[in-house]
C-alpha cells in the first residue's frame, strides 16, 4: 500500500498531512485517558512493523505489503492499532525507508481510513468473533485499502493509473487470503489463554469478552 515516492504534489501531500493529523487528533483523548492504551499501541506497533517488514514486494506503483491489520485490530483495539499504524510506520521511514517520510500520510491514511470503516460499521456491532465474521472484516477492510491506493493514483501524475491499480488489486488477491488464517489462531490461542493478568494488560477488554474457545466457530 506504499505509493511510489514522487508521483502525488507537494500540494496534495500537505492536504494528507491535514487530514491525517486530524484523524489522529481525533482520537488522541481515547489514547491519553487509558495508560493501557499506551502499550498496547506501541505493541500494535510493533507486530505491525514485524509484519510488514517479513514479506513486501513492489507492484507497479505501489507494494504490497502483510500489514496484519485484523489481527492487530481484533487483539489490541481500535485506538491503539490506529496510533499503531502511526507510529509503526514513522519508525519504519526512520529506521528502513527515509524516503518514504515524505509519503508517511498518505500510507497512514491508506490503512487509517478502512480501519475507520471496519470499525465503526462491523467492529463495534460484533458479539462474537467467528471465521465468518474474521472473513467479513478482512473483506471490507482490503477493499478499502485497494480503493485508498486507487484513490491515490488517480491524483498523481502517475502515467496508467487504472491499470497500475488494477494490477495492484488482482496482485493483493492472494495475500489478502493469507491473513483471516493468522487472525484466527491468533484469536483462538488468546481465547485458551483467558485469566492470565499480563494478558489482560496487553490485550483488548473487548476480545477477551469474545474469544471463548468455542468463540471461532464457522457459523457467523
Amino acid at each position: 500500500m506504499h505509493i511510489e515516492i514522487g508521483i502525488i504534489s507537494p500540494e496534495k501531500l500537505a492536504y494528507a498531512g491535514v487530514a491525517a493529523t486530524a484523524l489522529l487528533g481525533a482520537h488522541t483523548m481515547g489514547l491519553l485517558k487509558s495508560p493501557t492504551a499506551w502499550l498496547r499501541t506501541a505493541l500494535a506497533a510493533f507486530f505491525f512493523s514485524l509484519l510488514m517488514q517479513a514479506w513486501h514486494l513492489p507492484v507497479g506503483p505501489s507494494e504490497l505489503h502483510l500489514v496484519g491489520a485484523m489481527p492487530v485490530y481484533l487483539l489490541f483495539g481500535f485506538i491503539p492499532t490506529l496510533f499503531g499504524f502511526g507510529l509503526g510506520l514513522l519508525v519504519q521511514a526512520l529506521v528502513f525507508e527515509p524516503q518514504d517520510l515524505t509519503h508517511l500520510a498518505i500510507n497512514f491514511l491508506s490503512l487509517a481510513v478502512p480501519l475507520l470503516t471496519v470499525h465503526h460499521t462491523l467492529g463495534k456491532k460484533m458479539q462474537g468473533i467467528s471465521v465468518a465474521n474474521v472473513l467479513k472484516l478482512d473483506a471490507v477492510y482490503y477493499a478499502g485499502v485497494t480503493l485508498m491506493v486507487g484513490f491515490w493514483l488517480s491524483i498523481s501524475n502517475d502515467a496508467a493509473p487504472v491499470a497500475d491499480w488494477a494490477l495492484f488489486a488482482a496482485s493483493y488477491v492472494s495475500l489478502v487470503a493469507i491473513e483471516p488464517l493468522l487472525t484466527i489462531a491468533l484469536v483462538a490461542l488468546v481465547g485458551h489463554l483467558r485469566g492470565s493478568r499480563w494478558l489482560a494488560a496487553c490485550i483488548d477488554e473487548g476480545l477477551l469478552r469474545r474469544a471463548a474457545p468455542a468463540a471461532l466457530s464457522a457459523a457467523a
